[in-house]
């Protein structure tokens, strides 16, 4: 079973990924197609997608700021979105489905909350956390997991442990744990420790009678300002990719689908479009600009997984038929199958929309979505990770006038506390470019990892008019091509010119030669 469970999801996701559309719609789609034929699910198919959403939640808690939590953007807009469908919905349900207040309030609420995972995972994969959009989505679901806490302690006969206060003392075990991350090495205790700790905690919390997954992100999240989050975050992403299959796949699992079942959830699926719009309304009204109000909105526009474990609670205690369980489960996985694409294109779609949702906009803007003036500069380093600070260090070497830009607000005070001039800026905005300022500007670096994101910067570049040097650098061969296509002059494959710059400082140390600080090749020097 765990061969043709694992196959059947490979399939369904290399044709899913082959027409466009992100392989989870496949796993998706292997799951319901499972389902609906009458396979059993396999007793390790909960245990491996409990343990994928458990290290999901905890890589998204090694790169939280708490301190997001406490915005009134980020709370105050997901207490208001669920007021707003909790009555809305309610109604609706008390009046269509016959369901009494009682139940129709609960069903509301769970539908109003927005899916972690599948949220989690989009901005992971495009390295989105940590942007504006990303931290306020972020911030909006941990405010919702605490909400939905609070829900799942009333529908539910099992209530939280009064000693569950003692959990409050966990942070103090801090120094404890980031000691243990020092002495974990680089190899496999590395991934146990991370494993260790996600599946550990996320048991602790459940010990407690409180969300596992709650549990999990908050553990992550005392790790965030570690020097080694990112490594750690790196190393759990195979592992978490792998165990997040068997989540996609037990959704379709929770009870064969009728054609009323699958009415039912494409007539819920109509009301995500006004969840969708309630958020970007709440948002832009908080003083975020219209793009980041909409690449959140997006984010966030899906049923929850959550909806599932409510309706599950409700069936066994009797409040609804066994048959609402399989709509929950419908509806939770269509709008995953409509919000994978949504956020696909969540950029070309806002680009689209960009005259009529900009007229929306607040005259004060919030203080991180306002553009930066890079002063005097003549370089801008774009991404200041290993790759962007080497660079930054060599020209700084060279008395350039340079400055970095960074969307990790934890890179940047990592840069500034060595002493670098580097500034926040979300350069996947197009109106990014189009305020700033290029004149003084004779180069610019691309050294942001993603190829997409390298592509749609050069572009934007040139389509203002920027006519100095351009330069990128690129992983694999076949990048090459596309990135010199979108506009740059040149780009470095970053692991041959690691070698050329070892080998430069060798040579120069077997001629008796002092070797340069920094082994970044000469070609630099053109810039």
């Amino acid at each position: 079973m765990v061969g043709i469970g694992i196959g059947g999801a490979l399939l369904l996701g290399l044709f899913a990924w082959r027409i466009g559309l992100p392989p989870l719609v496949g796993f998706l789609a292997s799951g319901f197609l499972f389902g609906a034929l009458g396979v059993e699910r396999a007793p390790w198919l909960a245990d491996l997608a409990h343990a994928g959403v458990l290290l999901l939640l905890f890589a998204v808690g090694l790169k939280l700021r708490i301190k997001t939590l406490l915005r009134h953007e980020v709370w105050g807009s997901a207490l208001v979105h669920l007021l707003v469908t909790g009555i809305l919905g309610a109604g609706v349900i008390y009046w269509t489905a016959g369901q009494s207040w009682s139940v129709a309030i609960v069903m509301a609420l769970a539908l109003g909350f927005s899916s972690t995972v599948l949220a989690a995972k989009v901005l992971e994969g495009n390295r989105e956390l940590r942007s504006v959009h990303g931290r306020v989505a972020i911030g909006i679901l941990i405010v919702q997991d605490i909400v939905a806490v609070v829900l799942l302690g009333v529908v539910s006969i099992e209530t939280p442990s009064p000693y569950a206060l003692l959990l409050l003392l966990l942070p103090l075990t801090r120094p404890v744990i980031a000691k243990v991350l020092d002495y974990c090495g680089h190899g496999e205790l590395l991934v146990l420790f991370g494993a260790g700790l996600a599946l550990g905690g996320g048991e602790l919390f459940a010990r407690f009678g409180l969300s596992a997954e709650l549990g999990a992100l908050l553990l992550g999240a005392m790790l965030a300002d570690h020097r080694r989050a990112e490594e750690l975050t790196g190393v759990l992403w195979g592992l978490k990719e792998l165990f997040l299959v068997g989540f996609f796949l037990s959704i379709g699992f929770s009870g064969p689908p009728t054609w009323e079942a699958l009415g039912t959830a494409l007539w819920l699926l109509l009301f995500l479009p006004v969840q969708g719009t309630l958020f970007f309304l709440l948002l832009v009204a908080s003083g975020l600009r219209a793009r980041t109000s909409f690449l959140t909105a997006v984010s966030l526009t899906t049923y929850s997984e959550f909806a599932l474990i409510v309706a599950d609670v409700e069936v066994t205690n009797h409040f609804i038929d066994q048959q609402w369980l399989v709509v929950a489960a419908l509806t939770v996985g269509l709008s995953f199958v409509a919000a994978a694409p949504l956020n696909a294109f969540a950029q070309e779609l806002y680009r689209m929309l960009a005259p009529w949702l900009e007229k929306l906009e607040r005259d004060k803007r919030h203080p991180d979505d306002e553009p930066i003036s890079l002063g005097s500069a003549e370089i801008l380093v774009v991404g200041m990770g290993r790759v962007g600070s080497g660079a930054y260090e060599y020209l700084r070497q060279q008395n350039e006038n340079i400055v970095g830009i960074d969307s990790d607000p934890a890179k940047i005070e990592s840069n500034i506390r060595e002493g670098r001039r580097v500034a926040y800026a979300d350069t996947e905005d197009p109106s990014f470019w189009q305020l700033l300022n290029l004149d003084r500007l004779r180069a610019i670096m691309l050294a942001v990892p993603d190829l997409e994101a390298k592509i749609a910067t050069a572009r934007a570049l040139r389509a203002r008019g920027f006519k100095g040097l351009l330069s990128a650098t690129h992983l694999y061969p076949e990048e090459y091509a596309p990135i010199i296509a979108a506009g740059c002059d040149v780009s470095y494959n970053y692991y041959t010119e690691a070698g050329v710059g070892f080998a430069r400082h060798t040579y120069e140390t077997l001629r008796g030669s002092a070797p340069s600080a920094a082994p970044i090749p000469d070609r630099a020097s053109l810039l």
